[in-house]
């Protein structure tokens, strides 16, 4: 056994395309991140209206809003979601998304692009969207990895053209249509190309370059995050 355990100290674990742990659950964070929105939704629908509003972004200078101290709202609004078809529509793309981008990237880059996207899409709604809007969803993410779609198809040499077409019509669906909020999605958009464009910088052994490029795009987020607090 001590041979053996000597042996496997020598043996590099596998890694994926982008330098992530090759894992057989390649599509674990996927999984759990449609089944935090699908909990999210059910408890929507039993909670107060005054929660609903403590925990979705409020943009203005308002009790209860972001400018006001409720800083948890861009993470535990992109949870949230306005209805079923809002649901719905997030969901399948973050599946579609997800089984192509996590394996590629590995669960911990994965999660950190969506992350980030996330929060770079309340940084669009925040600093974009009129006061006294109440943002929901998951769709500044989405943005992000359809951004991600593209950097790294390029990157691989890949067909992009139908990934351009994608992100034209869904952000145009959000210019043209009430209710949507596609100062979430161009935040989001931006965000998730720039993290990408690091992560695939960085893809020929040098995960420096990767975390590096991932940190400055997150700390850039986060300033944009407390410019938009202190305007309120």
């Amino acid at each position: 056994m001590d041979c053996v355990a000597e042996g496997n100290k020598g043996v590099r674990q596998a890694r994926t395309t982008f330098g992530g742990v090759l894992s057989n659950r390649d599509t674990l964070v996927t999984k759990v991140l449609i089944g935090a929105c699908l909990l999210m939704y059910l408890g929507q629908q039993v909670m107060p209206t005054n929660v609903f509003y403590q925990v979705a972004l409020v943009n203005g200078p308002f009790p209860g809003s972001f400018g006001q101290g409720s800083w948890w709202q861009p993470v535990t609004s992109a949870f949230m979601h306005g209805g079923v078809l809002h649901l719905l529509f997030n969901m399948y793309a973050l599946w579609i998304t997800g089984q192509y981008l996590e394996p590629l990237l590995g669960r911990v880059r994965f999660s950190a692009l969506y992350l980030v996207s996330a929060l770079g899409g309340a940084v669009g709604a925040l600093l974009l969207a009129p006061a006294g809007t109440v943002t929901v969803g998951a769709s500044g993410a989405i943005f992000g990895l359809f951004a991600a779609l593209f950097v790294v198809n390029r990157h691989l040499g890949r067909q992009t053209g139908q990934i351009v077409v994608l992100i034209v019509i869904n952000f145009l669906i959000g210019v043209f249509y009430a209710g949507i909020s596609w100062q979430g999605h161009l935040g989001g958009l931006v965000t998730g190309a720039l993290v990408a464009t690091a992560m695939a910088r960085g893809r020929q052994g040098n995960p420096v370059v990767q975390w590096a490029g991932t940190a400055a795009v997150a700390l850039f987020v986060l300033a944009g995050l407390g410019y938009a607090a202190a305007l309120y």
